[in-house]
């Protein structure tokens, strides 16, 4: 295991992989990096190998029944996720993920619900995944960044990791930022603009210069709901009934 330097306490993200070189990766830069070094975040990388069998280490085996591919053993996935409960808090403030393109689509709420728990513990599928003994005996949560299949499981970890991170406070610096974006409200986040007013002969809404901050939100929230009604339907759908709103409204700006 390769710890980072973190404050007492901090949030820590404990992580099974088969490739422990590929971390912190994108987590290294920017805000998230910086939280980092400073602590307010740790990482944790557990090389999954060193659990493997035999003399060459084997961490998978041949599918029990036929087919392609090979599954990752439940004596090695076991002895892996033993080694990572060493140290950490409950498993209400400390789940244990793996990452599954079956497993349940990774929300905002989700993400913010993890960041005020203590950390977790993220297994990182490769070949044909996991033996479901492993995942039934650890209570391991699947989760899915998306319906798409990828190589392994270390770039949807590092994506959950980022989701989770930058709403841990002090990691962003300012907080308001997190409470505005794309579905902290269940909306998609509204149209955003910056200088120069005028480029290329398109001009930022009029509204935005006007200075009036009552008109300018109740802007920014028709906007937001008009691009959610027609790019997620979905969420509009949410967001209506929570909202006891008709969904065939007209978002005019």
């Amino acid at each position: 295991m390769t710890p980072t330097p973190r404050l007492k306490g901090a949030w820590t993200a404990k992580i099974i992989t088969l490739f422990p070189d590929v971390f912190p990766g994108v987590l290294g830069a920017s805000l998230t990096g910086k939280a980092l070094q400073d602590g307010l975040w740790a990482l944790d990388t557990i090389d999954l190998r060193r659990f493997g069998i035999g003399k060459h280490r084997n961490v998978d085996d041949t599918p029990t029944g036929g087919g392609a591919g090979m599954v990752l053993r439940p004596d090695v996935l076991t002895a892996a996720l033993a080694e990572a409960q060493k140290g950490s808090a409950p498993r209400d403030q400390w789940p244990v993920i793996a990452l599954s393109p079956r497993g349940k689509p990774l929300t905002q709420e989700m993400a913010a619900t993890w960041a005020k728990g203590a950390g977790m513990t993220l297994l990182c599928g490769r070949f044909e995944g996991f033996d479901q003994r492993a995942i039934d005996t650890f209570g391991v949560q699947e989760v899915s960044i998306g319906d798409f299949v990828l190589t392994g499981g270390e770039i949807a970890a590092q994506a959950l990791i980022d989701a989770t991170v930058r709403l841990i406070p002090r990691v962003l610096g300012n907080q308001a930022s997190t409470e505005e974006e794309s579905f902290s409200d269940g909306l998609l986040e509204h149209p955003q603009y910056t200088r120069p007013n005028d480029w290329g002969g398109q001009t930022v809404p009029e509204v935005l210069l006007s200075g009036h901050h009552g008109d300018i939100a109740k802007w920014r929230k028709r906007a937001a709901e008009r691009l959610t009604k027609e790019r997620r339907p979905d969420l509009w759908r949410a967001y209506c009934a929570a909202h006891n709103k008709d969904p065939e409204e007209d978002q005019e700006l």
